[in-house]
């Protein structure tokens, strides 16, 4: 299959623009016949969700949650990009769409990245409509703050709740619809399964999670709204229950996986305080605008520092290396999120790491408070201060919070193509369910705005232009593709309840975890990939032979859900060290020990690897195969990122 992107002709900043006027459309009474299924309620499916009923179509929203208010969306805490240039600073579209380029190490499509850098603009102003209470300067002005990877400030927030309050508009616009009638909410349904007719996706299969029945769904198009596979790491500052298995699904039945293998490694997270843990607690990039990042000079100071002989605030300026600043002058502690997460780690590794663990470097306000005075810093930052010490117990206002990288966010997903669409037609990935955007390495305030660009602003546009095609002809349960798919979604339940071992399934995502982390994390060997590969696949057939699920199907079965998403992720884990073993190149957070400058930083391969890798599913352990859509730039010169 080859590839097709379906990049429009032109100039970049025309390809947009003119592609909205090629599109066809489907005029108001006519959608009216159209039924959508959108998984997911988060920002893009919540956005999407309220702008189609808005629009005029009938959509059926899915969650797994008891409501769409409780989407991971909810927990994004530092900002939203938008090129607004209301710092009169030297912003505008085409920098945020640069910076996006090169903060994602050259490995994003153009196209679309340049599409977002526009649709921005529109973002804060629907918000603002909806009445997302975001910061405002004396005078009354959106105010704007700098995130990482930018020298502008154009990151617009609401205090540290910016994805909750987004959300909040969102959702507000969303039951406006639900009151209205356009909208039908299934909450408590978790997706297991497409239907798929003549090619194209007409539908889902799903669970109710509360009463175990199985039961089919049929729209004109279904949307994936259904956010990253962080978990897979077991440890991250996902909640717990976002999981893999609708993209996952889709994939096993025919849609490709682009770039799987990258994900990305924040910063500044709460460090691991033992294994009891079973997610990682995120503090916000924004804490970088203010906050310096150091360690100390030598290793003798970290060893007083890990036994508690000798507090941070004891440590004298001289004995301090604020290592960011000193190694990238430009942009100081504001480098983009994958070159501060791997200079922690080399920190660390000289043994300068701090905490009682070790594992962990320095973030430290002094330096703000005195300049701006407490309140000041309480105004901006003070429910990001308030976690950190229930958390932790310490006062971040008197001594620095101990800060380490952990897994945040996927860049792979399901490959889309211009539109939106996965390479099964009607099927439609938005987010960070897709891989579209962000390259090698998501810029900070970039997630939340693909996501509402996605769902505003974007699909209400592609998904008329496929809908106009194929027509409204009624689509509904009684196809036999629906009852076939849904006796495989109940085969592979009882295949899962059928597990009677010893060892419970959150020990098999613990074990992948720690596979996963270790060799297909920060740093990268191949020698360490063939052993994961190995590791994962024992691992797997270990699972369905030792594992043990309780319970039955009719009832609220927590076991059961979390063996089916354990199973997807051991799945998907093996593909990704599959691709990153096939990219033998270091780029964005994906550092390839064999690869890399005389300074340590990440060095490209762009002859041979400037490309997206899409993974198609070949059948059950089967090797997937490997379609390349080659990435060309027009805009944009490919050069080593240089942030000194």
């Amino acid at each position: 299959m080859t590839l097709d992107a379906k990049i429009p002709q032109g100039p970049l900043a025309e390809k947009w623009s003119k592609h909205k006027f090629d599109l066809k459309l489907v005029n108001p009474a006519n959608k009216r016949k159209y039924d959508i299924i959108i998984v997911g309620t988060g920002l893009a499916g919540a956005s999407a969700a309220a702008t189609l009923a808005e629009l005029g179509y009938n959509v059926k929203a899915f969650c797994f949650q008891d409501s769409p208010r409780r989407a991971h969306s909810i927990a994004a805490q530092g900002g939203i990009n938008a090129a607004k240039n209301y710092q009169n600073d030297g912003d505008s579209v085409f920098r945020l769409f640069y910076d996006t380029i090169k903060g994602g190490d050259y490995r994003a499509r153009e196209a679309n990245v340049h599409r977002l850098a526009e649709v921005s603009v529109n973002i804060i102003d629907q918000c603002v409509a909806q009445g997302v209470p975001f910061a405002r300067e004396y005078g009354g002005l959106l105010d704007n703050r700098s995130f990482g990877g930018s020298q502008v400030s154009r990151t617009f927030y609401a205090r540290g709740q910016t994805g909750q309050q987004l959300l909040l508009g969102a959702y507000s616009a969303l039951n406006r619809q639900i009151h209205a009638g356009k909208v039908k909410v299934y909450t408590r349904h978790e997706m297991l399964d497409v239907v798929t007719i003549d090619g194209h996706a007409k539908g889902i299969v799903t669970r109710n999670m509360l009463t175990g029945d199985i039961d089919t769904h049929a729209g004109h198009a279904v949307l994936l709204c259904t956010g990253g596979y962080s978990n897979v790491f077991y440890l991250s500052t996902n909640a717990i229950g976002s999981n893999v298995t609708a993209a996952w699904r889709a994939h096993k039945r025919g849609a490709f996986f682009g770039n799987p293998c990258y994900t990305q490694i924040h910063p500044t997270c709460i460090p691991v305080s033992g294994d009891h843990q079973s997610k990682l607690t995120l503090m916000s990039e924004s804490l970088r605008n203010d906050g310096r990042v150091w360690a100390p000079k030598t290793v003798e100071i970290a060893e007083q520092l890990r036994k508690g002989t000798l507090k941070a605030d004891q440590v004298k300026e001289d004995d301090r290396d604020y290592f960011l600043e000193r190694k990238y002058p430009a942009f100081g502690n504001l480098v983009p999120r994958d070159v501060a997460s791997r200079n922690a780690k080399e920190m660390v590794e000289e043994g300068k790491g701090v905490g009682g663990s070790g594992f962990a470097v320095f973030l430290d306000f002094a330096d703000a408070i005195k300049r701006l005075g407490e309140e000041t810093v309480k105004a901006k930052y003070g429910n990001l201060f308030d976690m950190y010490i229930q958390i932790t117990d310490e006062n971040p206002y008197k001594q620095p919070m101990r800060i380490y990288p952990a897994v945040h966010y996927t860049m792979g997903g399901l490959w889309v193509d211009y539109n939106l669409s996965t390479t099964i037609p009607g099927l439609y990935a938005l987010g960070e369910c897709n891989f579209s955007d962000h390259g090698a390495n998501r810029l900070g305030a970039s997630a939340l705005m693909q996501g509402l660009s996605d769902g505003y602003f974007v699909i209400p546009y592609t998904l008329g232009d496929y809908l106009a095609k194929t027509g409204p002809k009624k689509v509904d349960t009684s196809h036999p593709a629906f009852e076939q798919t849904k006796q495989d979604v109940i085969a592979h339940v009882n295949k899962l309840l059928a597990l009677k071992g010893t060892k419970t399934v959150n020990e098999y995502h613990r074990d992948l975890g720690h596979i996963m982390w270790e060799y297909c994390g920060m740093a990268r060997t191949e020698e360490g990939l063939k052993k994961a590969k190995g590791l994962i696949q024992a691992l797997k057939a270990d699972f369905w032979k030792n594992a043990i699920v309780t319970g039955e199907n009719e009832e609220v079965n927590a076991s059961l859900e979390r063996a089916g998403r354990i199973a997807d992720f051991i799945e998907l884990g093996e593909l990704m060290v599959d691709d990153a073993l096939m990219r033998k190149e270091s780029c964005g957070g994906h550092f390839r020990v064999e690869s890399q400058t005389p300074d340590g930083e990440a060095l490209r391969d762009d002859e041979n690897f400037a490309f997206v890798a899409a993974w198609e599913f070949k059948g059950e352990n089967q090797p997937e195969e490997l379609h390349k859509e080659q990435l060309t730039f027009e805009a944009v010169h490919l050069s080593q990122r240089n942030y000194a």
